[in-house]
């Protein structure tokens, strides 16, 4: 059985021969302890060295998307707005990042650092916003000019040609887009966008109608090329202990959205529509079963997602992926076998991926993530 069945089947709670092995990855400060903990420089794919240290023997699974074999939508803005420095100051630095944001950020990154066409992913970056793209209608008729469904470069070229490579892969092809929420405060900012709830919802209304549109349009153009395995939504739309906005306004002004596309998805025969939020989604996995949605990531320990509890309230109305905390990798020992041991119960029910429920963080030790790569290793039957 290869990666693409495999994921598939364990996301439909079908048979795999084994659960896919997906421990997580860590951002550039985490490498770097890696590296001065025994991760050689020259290895690429961490993940399978570590797999292999703890004594893995299995064939590693292809990749998610091999070097110039992908087919990625660019749903975000055309042009980019430039990034750049705007001042520098004493101890920090404001810039302008490629999405319009005025920030602030501290002098030892560079624009970079917050993304944009290109960017590496580095760690993640402290900043204080000071301006964003939107403030008003005159704003919004000037960013919508960035999102024709027709741009070049919406499409990967020759999509055609290759679509028909990726008719026989055999890894998990995933087609990320944003959702509404998170897309209405990338160009309102989070508290603009709260307030604009209130202050002016028929303009929230207009705006996240336009997404609905531009994504159902870009989906469809997309489709008629390729068919993923899944499409995978970013919300981020959840605090530590109830969601950022009520289940009252969700199911006013996303719902709809999520329900349509899922419309979408399901006519075009994608077999997994995943949606991801970091928080305590509790609240809003019933919200998003009635959507359509059928996986969510990565199911934070620390912001008191219970997965077990989760599986006892929705039963298999909804698969996940992540769920292992982070903190246990840490401190290692007993701890983290404690941690497998929790989620242990799911992993055999089967609609789980088990993972590190984010990123893994630089205080993981490359002792501990061998430990834990083996012990998942274990649970999902790749030793």
């Amino acid at each position: 059985m290869n990666s693409r069945e495999r994921n598939i089947k364990t996301l439909l709670f079908e048979k795999p021969d084994r659960i896919p092995l997906q421990p997580g990855g860590g951002r550039e400060s985490t490498l770097a302890r890696w590296h001065a903990e025994g991760l050689p420089a020259d290895i690429k794919n961490y993940q399978q060295y570590a797999y292999q240290q703890a004594g893995g023997k299995l064939d590693w699974p292809a990749p998610n998307s091999p070097a110039g074999v992908g087919f990625s939508c660019e749903f975000r803005m055309i042009p980019e707005f430039e990034t750049k420095v705007i001042e520098r100051r004493e101890n920090s630095q404001v810039v302008q990042d490629w999405k319009g944001n005025i920030c602030e950020i501290g002098l030892e990154y560079t624009p970079e650092y917050l993304g944009g066409k290109g960017s590496k992913k580095f760690d993640f970056v402290t900043r204080r916003w000071i301006k964003c793209p939107v403030e008003n209608r005159a704003d919004w008729q000037e960013m919508k000019k960035r999102y024709d469904v027709f741009s070049p470069g919406r499409l990967p070229e020759n999509p055609a040609e290759r679509g028909k490579m990726l008719a026989p892969r055999n890894w998990f092809l995933s087609q990320p887009i944003y959702g509404p929420f998170w897309q209405l405060r990338e160009w309102l900012g989070f508290e603009n966008l709260c307030v604009m709830f209130y202050d002016d919802p028929a303009l929230v209304g207009e705006m996240i109608a336009f997404w609905d549109d531009f994504i159902s349009k870009l989906l469809r153009r997309a489709f008629e090329f390729v068919v993923p395995d899944c499409i995978h939504v970013s919300e981020d739309m959840a605090y530590k202990s109830f969601s950022m906005i009520s289940p009252d306004m969700v199911k006013k002004y996303l719902l709809p959205v999520w329900r349509h596309w899922g419309e979408i998805i399901r006519g075009a025969g994608v077999p997994v529509y995943a949606m991801d939020s970091d928080g305590f989604i509790g609240e809003l996995i019933p919200l998003w079963i009635e959507a359509g949605i059928n996986a969510c990531d990565p199911i934070e320990v620390a912001a008191g997602n219970d997965i077990n509890e989760f599986r006892r309230k929705f039963g298999r109305n909804m698969a996940y992926r992540g769920g292992v905390d982070k903190r246990a990798m840490a401190r290692g020992g007993r701890t983290i076998v404690d941690e497998i041991n929790r989620v242990r119960p799911v992993i055999e029910d089967g609609g789980y991926i088990p993972g590190c429920d984010h990123g893994i963080p630089p205080d993981v030790s490359w002792p501990n993530f061998v430990e834990y790569v083996r012990l998942l290793a274990q649970a999902t039957g790749w030793m």
